[in-house]
């Protein structure tokens, strides 16, 4: 089984023409947050236009000119809005509001890179349930679908697993009747981890998945980094006849466990040529032949 391809809209070129690309294929998720500024705005008509498409946005990071709004409405510091990130309640309460104005609605809202500005994993937790709470309440009066947690480092550094997020969601919650409903992790040949994992049955994707959890992959191409760092011979190793970045999204989406491999794609042609590279997914014998590769150097 293959994840299916999600649009990913940070550093999106004309984000709405992207966005009506990806959601021509009806059943398909739209991943953004209010910190991609011009993305986050761009993509009220277009999910009001096509009901199918699922939406996802983030709270925690936040831009120069919504700190500000932030500051005058009493919400943070100076010196908070400087830190660039928040996950005070009043703040994540706000934030989502003014999300779901811009974007009309959101079938999950992810609580984005918490290990950002936490410094121990007690406070962490303190700040993340705090958040669910927000979040949890959002979700039972119906203005989200639920939530969930993106994180670059957190799985990585063991900064929290998914028991311990799901037992701090049912702590949000009261009960096990939570709403947390997804984890995004990166999940690309440069951060192999999860997939090695995932291949011996093992990690946050499993763990996820076991629990019910959609999963999200982020950054299969490492911010493009991978399609100029592979090789035309790994390229030929992954799949014959495919170009480096449609091989190193293919190893990604070829992942156990992940549900969604989510992809900055800003033409139509590279929408379509994903779409048909991770069409034929690797099998699992394959792609631990890759990851084998990459770990000899």
């Amino acid at each position: 089984m293959t994840a299916s391809l999600g649009l990913g809209t940070y550093r999106v070129r004309v984000v709405e023409q992207a966005a009506r690309t990806a959601c021509a294929d009806g059943l398909v998720w739209i991943d953004t947050a209010p910190n991609y500024e011009d993305a986050h705005r761009s993509l009220g008509p277009v999910i009001a236009d096509h009901p199918r498409a699922m939406v996802a946005t983030k709270t925690g990071f936040f831009t120069k000119a919504e700190g500000k709004a932030a500051v005058q409405a009493g919400l943070l510091t100076p010196q908070h809005a400087a830190a660039g990130h928040s996950l005070l309640p009043s703040f994540t309460r706000w934030q989502t509001d003014r999300s779901l104005a811009d974007l009309g609605r959101a079938d999950l809202v992810f609580v984005h890179n918490p290990e950002h500005s936490h410094r121990d994993r007690e406070d962490l937790h303190e700040g993340l349930r705090d958040a669910f709470t927000v979040l949890e309440e959002f979700a039972t009066a119906g203005r989200i679908g639920g939530y969930g947690v993106a994180t670059w480092s957190g799985f990585q550094h063991g900064t929290f697993t998914v028991p311990e997020l799901l037992d701090l969601a049912k702590e949000a919650a009261g009960s096990s009747e939570h709403h947390l409903r997804a984890v995004q992790q990166p999940v690309s040949l440069v951060m192999a981890r999860p997939i090695a994992l995932a291949l011996d049955g093992r990690g946050p994707l499993v763990q996820a998945r076991a629990a019910g959890l959609l999963t999200f992959g982020s950054s299969p191409l490492h911010g493009g980094e991978l399609a100029d760092l592979t090789t035309p011979e790994l390229a030929e190793f992954i799949r014959p006849g495919s170009t480096p970045a449609l091989a190193c999204l293919l190893a990604s989406a070829s992942c156990p466990s992940l549900d969604v491999v989510l992809l900055s794609a800003s033409t139509a042609q590279h929408w379509n040529a994903a779409k048909a590279a991770v069409a034929a997914p690797l099998d699992p014998g394959q792609l631990r032949k890759v990851t084998d590769v990459l770990a000899q150097g």
